[in-house]
This record gives C-alpha cells, structure tokens and sequence, in this order.
C-alpha cells in the first residue's frame, strides 16, 4: 500500500494513537493571551504544526506532553470521505488524531475488507499483519481477526460473508462515521498566528517607540546559506548499476536527504554525506521502499513539508510522506504516456504535471481528479511550472517553444521561441530564476541558455565559449541563482555566472580520473578509488543534474548507473 521492498513484496505502516479529547479554545484572541490553560497553549502550537505539515514534531509533542489535538478542515468532507470510502484521505486525517482502540479496529478492519473487496490482497495482508490496531485485534478479538484472515484466501469475495448479521459495507461506513466524528472538531484556522498578531498589535501600542520584532511564521526556517560557488572537485559518488540507474534526483527542501528516482521504479533516500540508504527513515531500515510500477522519470518536493510527487513512464503519479514512506495519493491515469515533469501549486492542493503525450495537466490532491487539461504544444512537454503568484502555467516542450497559459481559463496567452543560434530545437527545461519571479532561464538543446521574461524578451543570454560546442542536456540553478549550471552532450559542465554573463568554469563531469579536468585539488586517493571502482570512463550522456538547497553541492547522474556528488 505505499512501500516495497527490494526483493520482497512486504510493506511498512505506523499507526500513531491514543485518546479523544479537544476543548475547543474559545473567546477572542486577546482574552485567550491572558485566560488559556497550558494545555489550549500547546493546542495551539499544534495546529500550527498539523497546518504546516510538521507531523513528526506534532507527534513527539503529543507524546511527552499526553495532550492531543482531534481536530480536521472540514466535518462535512471528513464524514463523506469515509462514506464514499476514501480510505487514502481517511487515514491522511487520522494520522494526527488520538482515537479510541475500538475505533480504530473497527475503521482498519473496514479498510482491509474493501482492499479485499477490491482483489488489492497485498495491501490488505500488510494492514492486517503489520498495523498496530489490527496487532490488536488479533490479540483481543482473535475470531474476528481470523474472520479476515480467511477472506484473504477466498477466491471470490462474497458480501453476505464478509459482513455477517445483517451488516453492510454502507452500514459499516455509517457507523465508522458516527464513531469518528464523536472524536473531532473544526477550530478557526491559523488561530497562533492571529494571536501572535494580536499580541504584537498590543505591544506596539504600548510600546510605540520600540522597534518591532519580525516573526517567523514559514514551517521551516531558512537555513543560513554559503556563500554560493562553482564546483572543483568530485566529492562522493553513488553506484546503482546500468540495470538500475537513476534518471532523476532532488534534495529534500531542508538539504538533510537525496533523494533518487531509479529506471527499475524504486525510490530511495540517501544519505548524500555517507553514500548509503538513510536508515533513520524506520521502513528504509527495513529494506523497505517507495517505489513506482515503471521507471521514475521525474520528481517534485512540496515546500515546506516531507510530501513528494513521482511521476512514471506508465502516465502514473503517487504523492508520498518521506517520513513513513506512505504513499498519500495516487494518480492513476495523469497522464496516457510518460510524466516528464511534476510540481506543487503554492498552496500544496494541486499538482501540475507534463507528459510525453503533448499535454500538462492540472490534478486536484484531495480528490485526485484531474482538474483541466492544457493542450497547445505540438510535441513532448518536457518541463512546466506554476509561476510563483500563481495566476500562470509556464511550459516547455520539444517543438522548439515556451507557452504561458493563463491557470483560470487554461488559455494560451503567450507563445515564445528561444533566441539560440537554433530557435527550433527543443526546449529542455524552463527554470523560475530565484531572484526575480518575472524571469525564467530557458535551457534548450543548443549551446546558449535565455534568461527570459513573461513578455517573452531575451533578459540575457549566456553561450559557450569552448571551441567545441555541444549541445545542452540539462540544467540548474544554485540557491540564490548567482550561478546557472549546464551540462553538455560531452558530459561537460558549464559553470556560468549570472552577473557577469560569463563562463567562469568548465568541468568534466563523466570522467573523473581525467586530472585536467578536476585539477590538482582531488586526492589521488579518491581518483584511484573511484577508477576502480567504476569499469571504465562511461560513453552515455549526463541524465540530469540537480542541485543542494543550501550548500554548494551538486549532484550528477547518467545511464552508466553513477551518481557524482561535485562541490568548491
């Protein structure tokens, strides 16, 4: 139901529990500075934490204070998603709660025989054996937990003997329903930041010549950055084998993991200072991964939180938590062919998504319907965006151009071609550039990158001066976008700096025991290590490239099945 294992089939769930209980904090914001208990102080902390996606600290706090937050959006959407049986959507909302032992027996129990129901045995056989209300129920309701151990063997699944007395999967639904609501309650939104709000209202007038204090209101916190440089040198390297290799990556947005996308569909997080598997992570401990049903193409983190978004060479796209490895939502029919490229819209609801089948398309997370279809270009869409406000689609496509759509009415507002010594070859990426949303650096497959803005006129260009120019594959930006990173058809990566337009440095990439190209400066050690290692210099072309949120750090990767780690 979300991971797997290599080699084994078995899957890795956690359930968190324990008691109801949520008085709501009531009375306007100011009385609630001066009148709330500790316990509401903590609730308010929270929600904070539930409304920022912080789950693993909303848990530890849960857990070493006993206080509990049984709060969700909406009641309405929260009991009609358990009668229409969105269990995906369910067990997204419980996983905050504290809920009563019984309550949670009854809605697993429920889950697993729908998953029964609909022939998904797998899933269902790792729910009942591996969850801990069903650990449970085995233990003190073992008839009824034999019950649905023998419904996984029947070949055929019958109603009249999965729900005896009389009972009814929408009776069943029905009751789970009033169990649940009984347990929760909807409190006002974002109820600590109109607090904070409120008590620093206060204090300025009360104080009105002091100057005011700046209050973090992101869910993480910037990590202080370096000061942003070019490559020199091969740090680490990653070895996945040809049969397995990765065609794509990302850093996590806090910078702690690297994760990968394999062409054998798995999904795996790294530990980029150590070159191993993350075991912090429970299920990775347990050989156990998130993984696709093909080959992972393409792969978007959601700001600010541990969501990510995979998109497949089947047309698939799964929503995981890099946490538990659950997988929160799945697309199964995004797209007809190949997910090129996905990301998050600014409020974490929808999902943008390319594909090889000419169209980008718009999914809703909750519900995961497709929302709206835009269709203009002529040829693959190999990279799309939503623009930072929000209010336009940004695509790029292998017919040469870049396409501005309008997100409300899905029309095509602008078409531009890249101003290269070759307009019409295809456009690989299209990147917002970070200091200034207006802009976007278009990297076709040619020798010269664009930064452009949505009028569509060419800001700057920015070339290869080498004698033998090759055509670009891929391309990045750092943090801060003083320095736009490119790779060539030679493997060779071009570092050019933004300010002065120029190319300060170029680095072979694919042949790291070639001493002209990564200097004097790597350890002959390292060299020799990673030759041997390696079989021999690699003929594929670069994949992809991406680069560390905060650090100068950047990550290779190619068909010859090795990741390069390269920084200063």
């Amino acid at each position: 139901m979300n991971t797997c294992c290599r080699g084994s089939s078995a899957h890795r769930h956690s359930v968190r529990r324990a008691h109801p209980s949520l008085s709501p904090v009531c009375g306007d914001y100011i009385s609630m500075a001066t009148e709330m208990e500790p316990s509401d102080v903590i609730r308010l902390i929270m929600q904070y934490l539930k409304e920022n996606n912080l789950y693993r600290t909303l848990t530890t706090l849960q857990e070493e204070t006993t206080v509990s937050l049984n709060t969700v959006e909406s009641i309405d959407s929260f009991i009609a998603d358990v009668k229409s049986g969105h269990w995906d959507s369910v067990l997204l909302a419980i996983k905050s709660l504290k809920l009563p032992d019984n309550t949670l027996i009854d809605l697993y129990e429920q889950v697993v025989m729908e998953l029964i129901e609909m022939r998904e045995v797998g899933a269902a056989r790792s729910l009942l054996r591996q969850t801990d209300p069903m650990i449970m129920l085995k233990q003190t309701q073992p008839e009824r937990y034999i019950h649905l151990d023998k419904m996984l063997t029947c070949t055929c699944f019958d109603p009249r003997e999965a729900y005896r007395q009389g009972s009814s999967k929408e009776n069943r639904r029905q009751a789970i329903a009033e169990a649940l609501v009984r347990e929760v309650s909807v409190v006002p939104p974002s109820r600590l930041m109109a607090l904070l709000v409120q008590v620093g209202s206060m204090r300025i007038q009360q104080y009105p010549d002091e100057p005011p204090t700046d209050i973090e209101t992101s869910g993480n916190q910037d990590t202080e950055m370096e000061k942003e440089s070019f490559p020199t040198q091969l740090y680490r390297h990653i070895k996945f084998g040809r049969r397995s290799h990765v065609e794509c990556a990302s850093f996590s947005p806090d910078g702690k993991y690297l994760i990968t996308g394999s062409v054998d569909g798995f999904i795996e997080v790294w530990n980029f200072k150590t070159g191993k598997i993350s075991k912090d992570l429970k299920y990775q401990a347990h050989d156990s991964f998130m993984m696709m049903d093909d080959a992972v193409l393409c792969m978007c983190f959601c700001k600010d939180t541990d969501l990510l978004a995979t998109g497949a060479q089947n047309g698939k796209i799964k929503v995981w938590r890099i946490q538990s490895g659950s997988c929160l939502r799945r697309f199964e029919h995004a797209h007809n062919k190949g997910v090129t490229c996905v990301s998050f819209s600014k409020d974490h609801t929808q999902i943008l998504s390319a594909s090889f089948n000419q169209t980008i398309r718009i999914h809703e997370l909750r519900s995961g319907k497709t929302l709206k279809e835009l269709k203009s270009h002529s040829s693959f869409v190999n990279d799309a965006f939503f623009t930072p406000d929000g209010f336009h689609i940004v695509g790029a496509s292998s017919d040469g151009t870049v396409k501005i759509w309008n997100t409300t009415s899905c029309q095509c507002i602008h078409t531009f071609t890249s101003v290269s010594r070759t307009p019409d070859e295809p456009v690989n990426s299209v990147i917002p550039l970070p200091q200034n949303p207006e802009h976007f650096v278009i990297c076709n497959h040619s020798d010269t990158v664009v930064i452009m803005n949505m009028s569509g006129q060419a800001v700057k260009t920015f070339s290869s001066d080498r004698q033998q120019r090759a055509h670009f594959v891929c391309c990045t930006l750092s943090p801060r976008g003083e320095w736009i990173y490119c790779v060539g058809e030679d493997s060779v990566l071009h570092c050019f700096d933004y300010t002065t337009g120029k190319l300060q440095k170029t680095l072979t990439v694919s042949c790291p025991g070639n001493a002209g190209a990564l200097g004097p400066v790597v350890p002959t050690a390292m060299v020799v290590t990673y030759v041997l290692l390696r079989p021999q210099v690699h003929e594929k072309y670069v994949i992809g490239i991406a680069h560390h949120p905060h650090e100068n750090l950047i990550a290779t990767y190619s068909e010859d099945g090795l990741l390069r780690l390269w920084k200063p």
